[in-house]
Order: structure tokens, then sequence, then C-alpha cells
């Protein structure tokens, strides 16, 4: 069976198409007579003819970008949408529902008294990337209230901004619920949030949860105010790569009360900066409970943190660095499993007056932490458990979490055997290919990154940037020994780097689609690829890109499997799978997830895995 494919005369009802033009570059580069893959085929570029000419010609002049707007819509591309006019004259309170993107709120509802703005279903769901600006938001308000329900959850690359949100506030609060979950290389900055505020409320609930890379950055946060609470509930659950930027964050208030709770739980790689946190505060409490819990690696930076502070400034870590030790009775779970992570305190309460107190409970083996600068008085750890063996001890306690079902042997490949599926869904943002004849007057390097940035108007620093340089990085690393790679832009590019590896008798394969993902699933019919021996592969991996774009590289010593997927419980077929074995696993790192997971080491033990969905590998054709 052919997972994914579609038929071979499949005709395109305009010839001149990029997709026309495609399917007929794979009959003149692939021999065999096997159908078409219409899964890797409906990613060429849905451009027209006509169009296709028409940018092509824009791109080599050197001015796509004067038409980029059109473009990306037309090429389905991933861009950042431009900013609509002000809506400055907004003067009365307002129920935004169902809150598209692209608004630009300048001097909104400065000076109002009392009320309430409400904004439900802000940005959500939205393929193109919401850029919305807030700036002098709510400035110089009284007992003035802000919701906003479900804000630019489920996007791709969010660009949020507000500028002077708040600032010289009495009372009031904000509120923003299920803000940015399951967005896609988020960019959320609050610059001069809500300085020289008086009694005012801020809340964060399931901010930034399940979300994949991006940032989200606080500059000037709560500065010179009095008696602010801030509320984070569920701060960056289960995000990935995410980092989170908090700069004079509370500095000089006075008695402010901060509150971060399940504050990146199960967070992947974080990086999270605090920078002259609460400096010179007065009184006030900063809590920190279950704090990066169940987070794997990552780096927390604390700068200046709680310097200067005066009359019995409190701050609180709770569960903060705990392992579980599978030989004790303790009930802390903090990172666990979980990478030690990288803890850096630096001018930490240094220069404190008064009755200060700075305490952590149940601190735990963390072998990386620093703390420089550091106060020798009303500074208490209540069992802090470093030791000189904890190097040792966190090598044998610590365990990188690694999703159930990502990794399996070779043996459970046999019908009837019953396995949890990993969640193998394509968490990146839909984009199409782009025709070879435009991609090819595009630069594409790391050192002609201000040429692309012209083209799709990338900012300086922005998500989109770092995306672009994330993947450049990937392309252009030195490749592992043995390994043979290339990005490709184009379905024509794909082709091309797969035949020159395995010759012109190739097929292309992927799991049918995603039902099981993350449940008990039943392995039913299996069959193995080049009759089940050993072959060789090219896999290609989606990298976030303004357009589509592979990682390609060369898997030699593997098998390949095809195999139905049951219910359990019916045996009824619910998908197609393909799995791929690597078999000659010496060279990779003792700490990979694969021998976390099913133990042993590297060379020791062959690893299987399914292909998750809009990944794909090349084999030689049966």
């Amino acid at each position: 069976m052919q997972v994914g494919y579609g038929g071979r005369d499949s005709p395109d009802q305009n010839p001149f198409t990029p997709k026309a033009y495609v399917a007929r570059y794979w009959d003149r580069h692939v021999s065999n007579t096997l159908p078409k893959p219409s899964f890797l085929l409906s990613k060429a570029s849905p451009l027209t003819a006509a169009d296709t000419a028409s940018f092509a010609k824009l791109a080599a002049t050197n001015t796509l970008s004067t038409r980029l707007p059109d473009f990306c819509s037309a090429a389905h591309l991933l861009c950042f949408p431009e900013i609509r006019p002000s809506l400055e004259k907004h003067t009365q309170d307002e129920n935004f529902q169902t809150y598209n993107d692209g608004q630009n709120f300048t001097n909104y509802g400065t000076n109002r008294a009392a009320g309430i703005d409400t904004f439900k279903n802000y940005s959500n769901d939205l393929f193109s990337t919401p850029v919305n600006d807030f700036r002098r938001y709510s400035r110089g308000a009284a007992s003035h209230e802000e919701t906003f329900t479900g804000y630019a959850s489920g996007t791709n690359v969010a660009d949020q901004s507000f500028s002077t949100y708040g600032t010289s506030t009495a009372g009031g609060s904000s509120e923003f619920k299920n803000y940015s979950r399951f967005s896609n290389v988020p960019d959320l900055r609050f610059t001069t949030y809500s300085d020289f505020t008086a009694g005012r409320t801020q809340s964060f609930s399931s901010y930034s949860e399940d979300g994949n890379a991006g940032g989200q950055t606080f500059q000037s946060y709560g500065k010179n105010s009095a008696g602010a609470e801030n509320d984070f509930t569920g701060y960056g659950t289960n995000s990935n790569v995410a980092s989170s930027g908090f700069t004079n964050y509370g500095k000089g208030g006075a008695i402010p009360k901060d509150t971060f709770t399940n504050y990146g739980v199960g967070m992947n790689v974080p990086e999270i900066t605090f920078k002259s946190y609460a400096d010179g505060t007065h009184g006030g409490s900063e809590s920190f409970a279950n704090y990066r819990d169940q987070s794997n690696a990552g780096d927390d930076s604390f700068e200046s943190y709680a310097k200067n502070t005066k009359e019995g400034t409190q701050v609180d870590f709770k569960n903060y660095g705990n392992f579980a030790n599978p030989s004790s009775s303790d009930t802390f779970n903090y990172r666990t499993p979980g990478n030690p992570g990288s803890d850096t305190f630096k001018g930490y309460a240094k220069g404190a007056e008064g009755d200060h107190k700075v305490g952590f409970t149940s601190y735990g083996i963390n072998s990386n932490a620093t703390f420089k600068d550091y106060a020798k008085e009303g500074v208490s750890f209540a069992s802090y458990n470093i030791s000189s063996s904890s190097s040792t001890l966190g090598a044998n306690l610590v365990k990188r979490w690694v999703e159930p079902g990502k990794f399996f042997r070779e043996s459970m490949l046999k019908e009837g055997s019953v396995m949890v599926m990993a969640d193998i869904r394509d968490k990146m943002p839909q984009r199409s290919f782009l025709p070879r004849s435009i991609l090819m007057k595009l630069p594409f390097s790391s050192s002609k990154i201000e040429e692309l940035k012209s083209v799709f108007k990338v900012s300086d620093n922005s998500s989109m940037e770092k995306m672009m340089r994330d993947s450049w990085g990937e392309c252009e690393r030195v490749a592992s020994v043995g390994e043979i790679k290339r990005c490709v832009g184009s379905v024509e590019d794909m082709i091309d780097f797969a035949t020159s590896l395995l010759g012109h008798n190739v097929g292309v394969w992927t799991t049918q689609n995603v039902n099981g993902s993350g449940k008990n699933v039943m392995v039913g019919r299996v069959k193995g690829m080049n009759g089940g021996k050993v072959t060789k592969s090219v896999s290609c991996h989606q990298s976030l890109f303004p357009y589509l774009l592979y990682y390609c590289h060369s898997v030699p010593k593997v098998r390949v499997y095809q195999a139905d997927i049951l219910d359990p419980e019916s045996k009824a077929k619910i998908n197609h799978g393909v799995a791929i074995c690597h078999l000659d696993t010496t060279a990779w790192s003792p700490t990979h997830g694969a021998f976390v997971a099913l133990g042993s080491g590297p060379g020791r033990i062959e690893v299987c895995h399914w292909i998750f969905e809009n990944d794909m590998t090349w084999t030689v054709a049966d």
C-alpha cells in the first residue's frame, strides 16, 4: 500500500501552473510507475502561471516587497500583516467579540474613569500572523478594567505589542485569560507595562501555554508602582524552547505583591531572564510556587535580584529545583523527569536593608546553580540538597522527560502489539513550497539575512528574524559523520536531493493521518519496505521559515515499515503508519531521548519511531 499517494495520471486543469510542472518533473526524474505522492505534490505552490511569472520578475529586480501582502496570500506563505489604522477615536467602553488582527490602538482609553473593555476570542485561530499594537493604552485611567479572554490562542507567529500599557493608572485591573495558548512562535511585548500605578491588579491565566518557541518580553514592568498585584497562573506550561524576559520588573515599587504559580511547568529548554528584578522596592512580596516543575534543561537568570530592597521585602521560591529521589518518600516533584538547567543569581539581594527575607523551600539538586554577589544575611535555604556528590547523584536521579511512544524497539512492530503512539500532529504553521523560478532569485544564507528581511519586511530582533536565523543555523551547520544534508524550498529540489542519493527508482512515504496520536494503539498488518532488508533512506523534516522549508538528510542502515494502526478496543483500522528503525546508533549521544526512554546506550540497540505528520522518508521503491 502506498501511503498518501494519489493517481499517477491525475490531470491538472492548467498545465502551466507550478503544481502541474512539479507533476511533470516527477515523471521525468522518477523511473518507476508507482502513483505520484499526492501528499508531497499538495505542498507545491498554489500560484497561478501568471502570478508565478509576475512575482518571479519582481524577485529578479529585488522589488518583491512592494507586493508582499499579495505575494504572501497567493503563495500561501507565513508573513506579518500590516497594522491597520489607529482606533484612537474609541472613547467609550467596548465589547470586542471575535476580534481580528492588524489593529493599532493609539491613546486608547486615556484618562478613562471606571468602566470595562472586553475582548473575547481576540485574534484566535488565525492562519495569518496576527499583529496588534496597543499604544498608550488606558493611560491615566481610574478604576478601569480590561479583560482579554482567549487572547491570540492557536495562532502562528503572533506579534502583539502593548506600549505604555496602563501607565499612571489608579485602581482597576487587567486580566488576560488563555493568553496566546497553542500559539506557534509568539512574539509578545509589554513595554513600560503598568508603571507608576497605584493599587492596580494584573492577572495572566494560562499564559502562553502549549506554545512552540517564541518569546515574551516585559520591559519596565510595574516600575515605581504602589500596592500593585501581579498574578501569573499557569505561565508557559508545556511550551517548547520559549524565552521570557522581565526588565526592571517592579523596580522602585512600594508594597508590591507578585505571584507566579505553576511557572514554566513542563517547559522544554526555557530561557527566563529577570533583570533588575524588584530593585529598590519597599516592602511587598514576590512568590514563585512550583517554579519550572518538570522542565527540561534551559536557563534562568536573575540579575540584580531584589537588590537594594528596603523595609522587609519577602521573596519566596517554593519547590525550586527539586528532583524526586526514588529511594525516599519526599513528595517534591520539580523537574521530574527532566535535565537540570542553569540557574544564575547575580547581585542577589545585595545592598538590601531592613528585615528582608529571601527563602528557597526545598531547593533541589542542581550542579549548575550559580550565586554571585550573594547577600549573607536574610537569605535562607530550607532542605537545600546540593552536596559534594551532587553531580554524581544528579546524573543517577535526573531523567529527561521523553513523550511516551516517541521511541520504541523493532520488536514492537508485530501484529497484535499494543503501544502508546506519540503525538505525531504537525504543529508548524501551514505553508507551501515556492516555485523554483522564484526561489532561485531569493537569497538563502545567513550572510544575506538583511536582504531577505527586506523582502519579507522582517523587523530587527523580532521572532520572525529569530525563526529565520535558527533555521539557517540548522541548514548551515557542519554535517555529522557520514551524513549528507540539504535544505530545500521547492518540490523539485527535494526530488533532486533524494534521487542523487538513492537513484531514480524511489518512493516517498508518510503516515496517513494523525488518528491515534497520544493514545494506545494496536499494530495491525506490517510490511517491511525493500522486503524488510537493511536499506538507506532520506528523511525530510520541516523548518520554520516564511515559505515551506525542509531539512533533508541521508539516513544509512535502516529498516522502514508500513503498518496498519488499529483501535485496540474495536480492532478497527484508524490509520496507516510509516515507521523507521535506525539500526546503527553508535554515533548517537548517550543522553539521546531514545536511550532515556528505552534504556541502553549508543550502538547497543536499534531505535524506531513513527514518521510524524508532514514529515517524510524516501526509500528505494519495491
